[in-house]
This record gives C-alpha cells, sequence and structure tokens, in this order.
C-alpha cells in the first residue's frame, strides 16, 4: 500500500478532516469560458487537480497542475475561488473524502505538449455547461458563479 492510500485511509478510518487538494478552474480571458479535461479513469469532465506540492503555494500548484493535464499556461489568482467535496474512489471499491481548494487561472494559452496529452481531452465549455457535466455539486456552484 502506497503512502498516500495509507494516508487516505487513516483519515477515513480515524475520522480526521478531508484530504486536501488544489484545483485549477482555467478560465478564457475573453470568452468565458471554461476548459475542461477527462479523468484518466472515468473520462468524465472534471478541472485540472491534484496534491499540494512542497516548495509551491497551493495556488501554485493548482497552475502545475492546470499545464500536467491540460497544457495551460497563464496567472493563477493565489486566493482561493472557493472550495468543493468529492470522495475519491481508492482500490477494492473504497473511498476517502477529499476537499478541493479552487484556484481561478486566467489561461493565456494552451501548449500543445504536456505531461497528460496522450491520458486525457480537453475541451472549452460555457460555465453553464460545465456546470451541468461535473459530478460535485459544489464545483457546479462555483463554475455557475463565475462571470459570462
Amino acid at each position: 500500500m502506497n503512502d498516500m492510500l495509507r494516508d487516505l485511509l487513516g483519515r477515513m478510518l480515524g475520522r480526521r478532516p478531508p484530504a486536501l487538494q488544489v484545483g485549477a478552474l482555467c478560465l478564457h480571458p475573453e470568452t468565458g469560458k471554461v476548459l475542461m479535461v477527462t479523468s484518466r479513469g472515468t473520462g468524465r469532465w472534471i478541472i485540472p487537480k491534484g496534491w499540494p506540492m512542497d516548495g509551491r503555494s497551493t495556488g501554485g500548484a493548482a497552475l502545475r497542475e492546470a499545464w500536467e493535464e491540460a497544457g495551460v499556461r497563464g496567472e493563477v489568482e493565489e486566493r482561493p475561488l472557493g472550495r468543493y467535496s468529492y470522495d475519491k474512489k481508492l482500490t477494492r471499491g473504497l473511498s476517502a473524502p477529499v476537499e478541493v481548494q479552487v484556484h481561478l487561472v486566467r489561461v493565456a494559452g494552451l501548449d500543445r505538449d504536456f505531461p497528460e496529452r496522450k491520458q486525457r481531452r480537453r475541451r472549452w465549455f460555457s460555465p453553464t455547461e460545465a456546470a451541468k457535466l461535473v459530478d460535485e455539486p459544489g464545483l457546479a456552484t462555483l463554475m455557475r458563479r463565475l462571470p459570462r
């Protein structure tokens, strides 16, 4: 069992607070559209997200995840836009609660070559369309609050 899985199971079984991830809500500054990516496991539409990184702020980590998962270059707002919760699927049918701190990223451009380009698709959606596609009600609420 890897350390991340052991930590998540410990949090779940010990009733500790949810694990923290950082997410990037990537916004096109001219069209107001949201860039979504597909998850590697199920192919559903999500925002780029991952674990906090040593030596990076939460905003910096969110921007790094946006580049790794979607090739995003842009400016991140260090002040979080908000948070949402979901249950992260683990092995053997288990899940663990995770809270995602979401940072707004104003997209300046998209790279064609990025680490997860062969594992994910990316696509622009209006905030209303994006909110309908995600499974997490808290994330949908954040999307519906974006300026149009």
